[in-house]
């Protein structure tokens, strides 16, 4: 892979660049690197560089490096930002960031009522809505409108899902400002042939870009502390369920888009931490891809006759919510209502596509609850299992 060195230098951009128009100023420069060697020397001077900008507040230059742009060099902290998914939105609010936030490229699905529980967190809700770039295609007319510093989303996502091309993405890069991200949240589009990364590791790189070594430090710490205590409660492995994670947005679903909790995905990840074993492992059916939209029913759901049923696309609606509607509608069906799941009343919300540190916590407290609820207490139950006011503490840099 060619890797890409880009010195992004504000202010000259900012002051030559024209709506619009052709490449008329910014720095932008491309050359090879051997791919052997450079992640772990760019991290560690990206690391340092970091620690300067969030332990002295010095405003020297600092730089990322993550796949597919390669290293990225800013002669200032980033300030205005745009994400495209919530995944990103999310490592950006736990950075502190979330001032800087200028919109987001799919509204819909970056879920912002996790911040109400955090005391003195929260991000404009109206300025996102107003600037969704998913709602307007990704236009790059848009892209210039919100003249963002750095936009943190894969550019090889942007060329495969929304028909940009490798020219486009050097004209924004140029006239309005560099990527840097990574698709992560799955791991089984063809396109993706280079490095993938942990939530933690795409984390760690997002505040390398923003100069916030500290708050990650600080997550890292609060997360390993927490998975590490779930995990010791955990029932032995022959007696977790096994599950069938499934999407569909419809409160009477009929057929299903499937997941495999194998790909190793960030979306999937609190299902793995909680040790379940995918329902689908030995059945030869495929997860949702770029080019697989396969849809399974309730025949060979039976088939299969999971322990534990997830469900996508009902994030907006509560544990009690979803019970009375896709659960009692499972339990009225012919055929669902032969599923042990669904005899069982172990049909639940699968957890958002998109999550980022602080989505990951609750999402995988909830997770424990839905599958191990003789152990952490029922989903519909309100209590904690991590702590609230530590995460605010660390958002809102006192840590």
């Amino acid at each position: 892979m060619v890797r890409d060195t880009i010195n992004h230098e504000a202010p000259t951009r900012r002051e030559y660049v024209k709506y619009g128009g052709a490449v008329l100023g910014g720095s932008f420069l491309a050359g090879c690197t051997s791919d052997s060697g450079t992640e772990a020397t760019s991290a560690t001077t990206d690391t340092a560089a970091s620690n300067d900008q969030s332990e002295t507040g010095r405003d020297a230059s600092h730089a990322v490096s993550m796949e597919p742009v390669g290293r990225v060099t800013f002669d200032s902290v980033p300030k205005q930002w745009v994400a495209y998914g919530g995944g990103y939105a999310d490592m950006g609010v736990a950075l502190g960031k979330a001032d800087g936030m200028t919109g987001i490229g799919g509204v819909d699905r970056y879920y912002t009522a996790v911040y109400d529980e955090l005391p003195g967190v929260s991000v404009n809700r109206q300025t996102l809505e107003n600037n969704d770039l998913g709602e307007a295609g990704m236009s790059k007319e848009m892209f210039y409108e919100l003249d963002n510093d750095v936009h943190v989303m894969d550019p090889q996502m942007l060329v495969n899902w929304f028909d940009w091309s490798e020219t486009d993405v050097e004209e924004i890069t140029t006239n309005v400002g560099p990527f840097v991200g990574n698709l992560i949240f799955r791991r089984e589009d063809d396109w993706h042939d280079y490095r993938y990364y942990t939530l933690y590791e795409a984390f760690e790189k997002i505040a390398q870009l923003f100069g916030e070594g500290g708050r990650y430090r600080a997550f890292k710490t609060l997360h390993d502390e927490f998975i590490a205590d779930i995990q010791s409660q955990l029932p032995p492995k022959d007696d977790r369920p096994n599950v069938l994670l499934v999407y569909e947005g419809s409160n009477e679903p009929e057929k299903f888009s499937p997941y495999r909790l194998n790909d190793k995905g960030t979306s999937k990840k609190q299902w793995r931490d909680l040790g379940v074993t995918d329902a689908l492992g030995s059945t030869g059916i495929d997860g949702i891809s770029t080019t697989d939209r396969g849809r399974i029913d309730y025949e060979t759901m039976l088939e299969i006759d999971p322990d534990v049923i997830l469900l996508r696309a009902h994030e907006r609606q509560s544990a009690t919510e979803f019970r009375n509607t896709v659960l009692e509608f499972m339990r009225n069906h012919p055929v669902a209502s032969r599923l042990t799941a669904v005899k069982n009343g172990r049909v639940y919300r699968g957890g958002s596509l998109y999550q980022g540190p602080i989505h990951n916590l609750f999402l995988t407290e909830r997770g424990a609850k839905q599958l191990y609820p003789e152990v952490f207490g029922e989903v519909t139950e309100d209590n904690q299992l991590f702590d609230r006011q530590r995460v605010a503490d660390i958002v809102n840099g006192e840590f």
